[in-house]
């Protein structure tokens, strides 16, 4: 297998497994329509192949040095995972087209990326295991995990968009938002107590 290949493949399995930022797409794509949600997964993949960047750089060095840090980041990382899972078990579950503007946003989907554990270890591991420390390396990798990453959280988008038509009901709009907000929940109380 050649090594672009198999940054691709690595980029597929990290990027469309579940995790916070495609629970928030899946709920976009039921909320708010596919092309609403678009603006969080351009969002999330800048985001994080400016993360995969960095960290190629150096700043997980940077972290290790000054662990506080790190743990920062942790806690800012729970804290926003409760957040949205707050805000998807308080939604009323309209569906409407009037409030547009309410989809999870560009900066929304990379602020996400920064604090996203999943993020942070897949771009720690992808480095690690795919640079070497060169940099026409790194590029490459970013330039291959880029289409694929914003494929994948447009995937789940898109398969939230699908589901929309079943969710006509708000009540059911409610259900399939708690469903999502207690994933988001076991996500954050996981990474509070591990």
């Amino acid at each position: 297998m050649s090594l672009s290949l198999s940054m691709a493949a690595f980029a597929l399995a990290a990027s469309i497994s579940p995790g916070p930022v495609n629970i928030v797409a899946l709920g976009s794509g039921a909320r708010h329509g596919l092309r609403a949600s678009l603006g969080h997964a351009a969002g999330a993949t800048l985001g994080f192949c400016l993360l995969l960047v960095l960290v190629g750089l150096g700043l997980h060095e940077l972290l290790l040095r000054w662990p506080l840090l790190g743990r920062l980041l942790h806690g800012g990382g729970v804290l926003f995972l409760l957040y949205m899972a707050w805000k998807l078990a308080c939604d009323n579950g309209q569906l409407t087209t009037e409030h547009q503007d309410d989809a999870p946003s560009a900066w929304h989907g990379a602020a996400m990326q920064w604090l996203n554990p999943k993020a942070w270890l897949a771009a720690v591991a992808g480095i690690g295991a795919y640079t070497g420390g060169e940099q026409h390396l790194l590029w490459l990798f970013a330039w291959i995990y880029g289409p694929i990453c914003f494929v994948s959280i447009a995937s789940w988008a898109w398969a939230g968009s699908v589901i929309r038509q079943y969710l006509g009901n708000p009540g059911h709009m409610r259900m399939f938002n708690r469903a999502l907000a207690a994933l988001l929940l076991a996500s954050a109380l996981y990474l509070a107590l591990g």
